[in-house]
């Protein structure tokens, strides 16, 4: 299955997730009213203000900020065009790339719900209608308007949207590229699908943050200029208060249980994608051209990233905003401590085998490195269904 396909697949998750958690735990109160929580559900809740606040919402905060930047970073190439406004270009897509692969422990809600995923994170890149895009004057012209951005997102489909086709632009064989091979319409064209780029990563910030909380820049362009929804079901519920309010009414968690599983579903889901689809499905010969990143000669980092997606879920929040004593990692030390120490485990092993994959994985995807590490991510995922059931009890 292509990347960009992906999206159903989600969204079926998520329906499965949010309608069959009712049964779950006994603690909840199934009527959604003010019970009085029980010690377990506010240990819960306390682990869903953590997640959402340290772990996903810096993560698209970081995410908006750097596709921002890359969008200026572009214009600036434009104008001027170095090799070294080249390599700064370069080096902002990365920082861009680390906080969105740092995301896909949590795709479930806005990036599934509104198709975020498949629009900015598709590949193989269609690189035969990129080259027949650059042919085509009018289309340039377009790309070239104030509006672009919009023009880009709605005209051009997910093969020649999102990270990819950028890259692709400024990176050759793992290098930034020389400027004398960057011609002026593929910045054009670069600087249009990053500006869509940009507005689906302030979609995502704004879905969890809530408006409120956001530059209003971002939300004017995106509620206002766009009109895109932000909110649960087109509701009054940022994401965010979705998850605070399970076991309520309005929630489509029906339990504070269904809000942790959904959690390690998750991590379960980007597991099981870094092993048998992106290092599988090339490693085994099922798709030679399912490489994630090969331009930029990225593609371990993405995997590594991934896993580290899944440790801040787990752990209680990204590298410097963690907070253990309210974390998945920490319930379950008190409930099943050898479950714990298997699940760091296996993270930790995750990430040792991923990062001691022969690089460039372009160039080395049937390496018996590969499938070390796809061992180590079904280990990981299998885990993590040990812990989804203890989370139950």
């Amino acid at each position: 299955m292509k990347k960009f396909l992906r999206f159903p697949l989600y969204a079926a998750m998520a329906a499965m997730m949010t309608f069959n958690f009712s049964a779950c735990s006994d603690d909840d109160d199934p009527d959604g009213g003010d019970t009085e929580l029980s010690e377990k559900d506010k240990r819960y809740q306390a682990i869903a203000d953590q997640f959402t606040k340290n772990t996903v919402i810096v993560t698209y905060t970081g995410l908006a900020d750097q596709t921002e930047a890359l969008v200026e970073k572009l214009k600036a190439l434009k104008a001027d065009k170095t090799d070294d406004n080249v390599k700064s270009v370069c080096e902002t897509f990365l920082n861009a790339r680390a906080w969105w692969e740092k995301s896909e422990a949590f795709l479930f809600g806005a990036a599934s719900d509104f198709g975020i995923d498949p629009h900015i994170d598709s590949w193989p890149l269609d690189l035969d209608g990129l080259l027949d895009e650059m042919k085509n004057t009018s289309h340039i012209t377009a790309m070239e308007a104030e509006d672009a951005d919009v023009w880009a997102g709605v005209k051009l489909g997910p093969e020649l949207l999102g990270f990819h086709g950028i890259e692709y632009i400024i990176f050759e064989a793992g290098s930034p590229k020389a400027v004398s091979k960057i011609k002026d319409k593929e910045l054009t064209y670069a600087i249009a699908v990053a500006g869509d780029l940009r507005n689906k990563c302030y979609q995502l910030q704004i879905s969890w943050a809530g408006a409120d909380n956001v530059d209003a820049n971002r939300v004017t362009k995106v509620v206002d200029e766009l009109e895109w929804n932000t909110t649960v079901a087109g509701g009054e519920n940022s994401y965010t208060q979705n998850m605070m309010l399970a076991g309520q009414v309005g929630s489509t968690y029906t339990s504070w249980t269904g809000a942790m599983q959904a959690i390690i579903d998750g991590c379960k889901t980007i597991a099981d994608e870094v092993g048998t689809s992106k290092i599988g499905k090339p490693h085994t010969g099922e798709d030679k051209n399912y490489i994630e990143s090969p331009y930029s000669y990225n593609s371990i980092t993405d995997f590594y990233d991934n896993i580290i997606s899944i440790q801040n879920a787990y752990m209680g929040g990204i590298e410097g905003q963690r907070d253990e004593s309210k974390s998945l990692h920490n319930y379950m030390a008190s409930v099943n401590a050898d479950l714990d120490t298997k699940t760091i485990y296996a993270i930790t092993s995750a990430l040792n085998k991923i990062k001691a994959m022969k690089a460039p994985f372009v160039l080395n995807y049937t390496d018996d490195s590969c499938q070390e590490a796809m061992d180590a991510c079904k280990a990981l995922d299998d885990v993590l269904t040990e812990v989804k059931a203890e989370l139950a009890k």
